[in-house]
């Protein structure tokens, strides 16, 4: 892992650390803890779909598992949040291996819609399987998460705790990528055939990253479940599957970075937009709250056509450029 990757774990930890002495409002705060929750799965999902090029159009039922697995655990059988906790990762690894030993064997669009397959059942299921999930209803009375005596009952001492874990499993995913299991998804995401032919062994490196990414998904149910205190079917549809692999290719799909930064991005834009509409209410200018959707998905069609890379990728052209004005000599060298 290279200096500039350190350099910018070191920023995130500042980050961390000044935003609750800065955010006041305990609502941001709220909102800045589902954007940790989203970085969480789209940093799994990043390695999956970036650097292994494998496509997952059913991640969000892997955080209903962990979210449900946990939540009942702790409120129908009297378990402790941390080994219930643990029980809903150790589900989605289970879960990911029963589902990902068929399902990656598909490529292209064949294993996107394995995924939504698997997404869509998980759905109907925590739907239908009332005796165990509540159905429509849901599971009330999730205890807070509790470190000893110590329980993360505000939104900024869950904010600490969640981005926390973020910072972890970011700083791990880097330290993956730059390994040599990273080079080996990479070679797996540029062809199959070429990898397998130098001993790469494409299946289970993809099955590997699969069950890591459901990890990353299962961890960030556990901590929504016991964040909110309340879970129904309702966020782990499809739709929000289709949400965070926006949010990656937003972000930038080959970069770490950018799966955060398009996380963060899009998880409070609709509020960002909500305050515009306030805003120009205020100065008079007729401002249907219809429009919101307008302006989201106008943003995300700029993003993707000006930006084919995400805005990672942008961002790293930009560098290059700024770097060839001030050393046009090394321009035909760079690469």
């Amino acid at each position: 892992m290279g200096i500039r990757h350190y350099i910018g774990l070191l920023v995130l930890l500042l980050l961390i650390a000044v935003t609750p002495l800065a955010v006041r409002n305990d609502y941001y705060l709220g909102l800045l803890v589902f954007a940790g929750l989203n970085c969480l799965a789209c940093i799994g999902l990043s390695l999956l779909m970036g650097y292994a090029g494998q496509i997952s159009l059913g991640h969000a039922a892997f955080i209903g598992i962990g979210a449900y697995v946990s939540g009942y655990l702790t409120v129908r059988m009297d378990v402790g949040i941390w080994p219930a906790m643990i029980a809903g990762v150790g589900a989605c690894m289970v879960m990911a291996l029963i589902i990902g030993v068929p399902a990656l064997k598909l490529r292209g669009h064949y294993l996107a819609m394995a995924t939504l397959g698997f997404g869509e059942i998980v759905y109907i299921v925590a739907v239908a399987a009332i005796g165990i999930t509540g159905g429509p209803e849901g599971i009330n009375s999730i205890p807070k998460l509790h470190l000893f005596n110590y329980v993360f009952k505000s939104d900024t001492r869950f904010f600490y705790f969640t981005w926390g874990m973020v910072f972890l499993g970011l700083f791990f995913a880097l330290n993956l990528i730059h390994s040599r299991v990273g080079r080996g998804l990479m070679a797996v995401h540029g062809s199959e055939d070429a990898a397998g032919s130098l001993g790469v062994n494409t299946a289970r490196y993809k099955i590997q990253v699969f069950v890591l990414s459901a990890v990353y998904a299962g961890l960030a149910g556990c901590l929504y479940a016991h964040y909110v205190n309340y879970i129904d079917p309702g966020p782990f549809g499809v739709m929000h599957s289709v949400l965070l692999v926006t949010m990656v290719a937003v972000g930038g799909i080959h970069h770490i970075w950018g799966a955060v930064g398009g996380a963060v991005f899009l998880s409070l834009l609709p509020d960002m937009l909500s305050l515009l509409s306030e805003y120009l209410e205020g100065t008079g200018i007729q401002y249907r709250s219809d429009y919101d959707t307008l302006v989201y998905g106008a943003i995300l069609l700029l993003v993707m056509l000006f930006l084919p890379e995400g805005i990672a990728g942008g961002l790293n052209g930009l560098v290059k450029k700024a770097r060839q004005m001030v050393r046009p000599g090394t321009a035909g060298t760079e690469k």
